[in-house]
């Protein structure tokens, strides 16, 4: 079986947004390191496949099949991209191939077979209902040592409690925290 395994750079106090029209921009530039990186693609592991909502996949498709020859950009180019999308038309950058409408079904759908593993990168909302129907297996989360105050959070308010288990936690020479957390569950009361 594939396993899901959701990655999110995240602030100490919760918020994943970052570039674009975000009001502190790319906050999370000043941490990159090349060991850092390194980290990160040894995080992702050898092989994998793409779960990415539409918006997170039209901002990688700009960027990626760009960024050069360098390991982790040959890896997610080749990696088959799974896109939750109501414009399955309008998917270049592959291979690629869209959820359709039943999303939780085609997630475990992919689940249920042999392959890679599965990342999931940003795709917040796509985010919460995985782990909200029990189908992610993992939260890497690649923390920040900053604190913004407002954002995007991980999470919104609608998710049930959840319960994760403590697999492993790394430090960069920058001060980020990749800290790996097995899904278990429902929060026992």
């Amino acid at each position: 079986m594939s396993k899901i395994r959701i990655f999110e750079h995240i602030s100490l106090d919760g918020v994943i947004e970052h570039d674009g029209d975000y009001k502190y921009g790319a906050w999370t530039t000043p941490y990159r390191s090349p060991a850092g990186a390194e980290m990160l693609f040894q995080a992702y592991g050898p092989g994998f496949d793409l779960l990415l909502g539409r918006h997170t996949y039209d901002i990688f498709s700009s960027f990626w099949p760009t960024a050069g020859d360098f390991p982790m950009a040959n890896a997610i180019n080749a990696a088959t991209k799974y896109v939750a999308t109501h414009r399955p038309e309008s998917l270049a950058w592959g291979p690629v191939r869209p959820l359709g409408a039943d999303l939780v079904g085609a997630v475990a759908g992919l689940k249920s077979k042999e392959g890679p593993d599965i990342i999931v990168v940003g795709s917040s909302t796509l985010t919460s209902v995985l782990l909200d129907q029990g189908l992610a297996d993992e939260l890497v989360l690649i923390t920040y040592p900053v604190l913004l105050g407002s954002g995007k959070r991980l999470l919104g308010d609608t998710i049930d409690a959840r319960e994760l288990t403590f697999v492993d936690s790394k430090a960069t020479p920058t001060g980020l925290l990749i800290s790996t957390y097995k899904h278990t569950g429902a929060l026992k009361k």
